[in-house]
């Protein structure tokens, strides 16, 4: 009932409320952006970015349609995705140096760590093997769905329906 009193006030601008839920989620927001940008530096830039957008569009949010940290956390994945394809972005990854590559090795196999650091971890481990890989892909590596069709080798419609099935299963576990 307090994150509902703490919502309401986000949404009715107070910067106490804005704190509170910038320190509840922050870490966890880095988390997932970082995942997608591979930079922590651009990644704390744009959380800062996802938390202002979210105060600027805090009126959107609609706790009927599921709960704040799923609506901020789509709005961080979005703009860590929207930033990867930025031409800036785009241009700074054409120097990188070995070491970027060696980090993307080590923590893609810790995919467990970061799905627990949002707490979705117990859930998607109860799903069955293909929606775990199109999870993996789609949400905690920021692959578009056209991507992971070609990583996974399985046909476009197919990634679609999946990952809209897995999504249905996956809500329906965490609102039991």
């Amino acid at each position: 009932m307090e994150l509902d009193l703490l919502v309401s006030n986000f949404q009715k601008k107070d910067e106490k409320a804005f704190e509170k839920l910038y320190n509840m989620y922050s870490n966890s927001m880095h988390g997932v952006i970082y995942n997608i940008v591979r930079d922590h530096e651009i990644a704390e830039e744009v959380m800062q970015d996802v938390f202002i957008k979210a105060w600027h569009k805090a009126d959107t949010y609609n706790s009927s349609k599921g709960r704040f940290f799923t609506w901020i956390l789509n709005i961080a994945r979005n703009a860590a995705i929207d930033k990867t394809r930025s031409k800036a972005f785009k241009n700074s990854g054409k120097n990188l140096n070995a070491e970027f590559f060696v980090d993307i090795l080590e923590t893609s196999e810790n995919l467990n760590d970061k799905m627990d650091a949002i707490g979705i971890g117990t859930y998607v481990k109860a799903l069955g093997e293909k929606c775990k890989a199109i999870i993996e892909y789609l949400y905690f590596k920021g692959f578009t769905q056209k991507e992971t069709s070609e990583e996974l080798d399985i046909p476009l419609g197919t990634i679609k329906t999946r990952n809209r099935n897995c999504i249905k299963d996956l809500r329906a576990m965490v609102l039991e």
